[in-house]
């Protein structure tokens, strides 16, 4: 006879009730932050759902309904003696502050990935691979939306620092190039800062290339950076003090054949500044909140592209530092050291 433990039984209803509050809270936030209910808390709050819902011109019903759920995961304050609701300091940050956290974009990376779950559902049973610009749209724009305000926090303060005479070589001008940009987040972000190097953004999927246009002359940075449709094997270009690739590596069908070209086309004092997920070298470091949310993503994103590229093992966005200096070494590259981390990233350098 088997034996229920009730006090790991109501531990594991415990978890499952916060993880379905935070499953069907992630269309709510994107609601919120699509109507701007975030944004007038912050501007107007306190307010009750009646003034809330004439301030955004929405349906008090269905703003009343919405309030108390994201009170409820802490994510707005409610104050029960006036009925009205507020954000902290903290919680604008997060979800109101368009250069803030991101976490919207977060969810909405989220939310748009289960979107595709019959492909995934398919490759499961298939084996067979999704190319990245097979997935719902919003994958793209939120992936920006999550990854930038981390590049906008540390890419400048703490990881360009990091690599010995980086920050010097770029203000004296270098050719930069940045693989795998995607919307061009940290390609802006370089060429903003920078304006002596040339900076070029490269990226395998179109529609993500044009979107990085797009927003770089939103930006008024026409001409400090530009973006070509090429891929991390064959992108174009010679003597590069720096090559770039930020949260991308993983997803890569041949990685080494990447690692292989990005040296090839360095210059003999270039520099490969490598940014991956977080992530130690065994499953058992990686059983973490932050391990959750990176092998769930890597099961419907990461791993799926990689395989769609030819991956007969893909690395996966848990690879790990081990995983990543076997790329790199099998490269040919002469150094490779880790010098920065934060809680969602681990950064390296690896020169020819």
């Amino acid at each position: 006879m088997t034996t229920i433990d009730d006090t790991r039984l109501a531990e594991l209803l415990g978890r499952f009730v916060n993880d379905l509050g935070a499953t069907m809270s992630a269309g709510n936030v994107l609601i919120g932050d699509e109507l701007g209910l975030y944004r007038a808390l912050a501007e107007a709050g306190p307010l009750t759902a009646a003034e809330l819902a004439q301030y955004t011109d929405t349906a008090e019903r269905y703003v009343r309904e919405w309030l108390p759920g994201q009170a409820a995961g802490h994510y707005i304050t409610y104050d029960a003696d006036s009925g009205r609701y507020s954000l902290s300091p903290e919680q604008a940050l997060a979800f109101a502050d368009p250069d803030g956290l991101g976490l919207p974009g977060a969810f909405l990376l989220a939310v748009s990935s289960l979107a595709d779950e019959p492909k995934i559902l398919d490759a499961f049973r298939t084996g067979r691979g999704v190319p990245w610009g097979e997935h719902h749209p919003g994958v793209f724009t939120g992936c920006e939306r999550f990854f930038r305000p981390g590049y906008a926090a540390n890419l400048l303060s703490s990881w360009v620092p990091a690599v010995d005479g980086l920050d010097e070589r770029l203000r004296a001008g270098v050719a930069v190039a940045d693989v795998g940009c995607g919307l061009g987040a940290s390609t802006r972000i370089l060429a903003s800062a920078y304006p002596a190097s040339s900076v070029r953004g490269f990226d395998s999927h179109p529609e993500s290339v044009e979107l990085a246009r797009k927003a770089t002359s939103e930006a008024s940075l026409d001409g400090r950076c530009d973006f070509d449709v090429a891929r991390a094997q064959d992108f174009p270009g010679s003597e590069y003090g720096l090559v770039a690739t930020f949260d991308c590596l993983h997803d890569m069908g041949d990685p080494v054949g990447a690692a292989a070209h990005i040296r090839s086309v360095l210059s003999d004092d270039g520099v490969w500044l490598i940014v991956e997920p977080f992530a130690g070298d065994s499953v058992a470091e990686n059983l973490t909140p932050v391990g959750r949310v990176y092998y769930s993503a890597s099961t419907f994103l990461c791993v799926p592209h990689a395989v769609s590229e030819g991956a007969a093992d893909a690395l996966g966005n848990q690879a790990g530092e081990a995983g990543v200096e076997t790329v790199v070494r099998a490269a040919g590259f002469r150094t490779f050291r880790r010098v920065a981390e934060t809680p969602f990233n681990l950064v390296y350098e690896a020169r020819r």
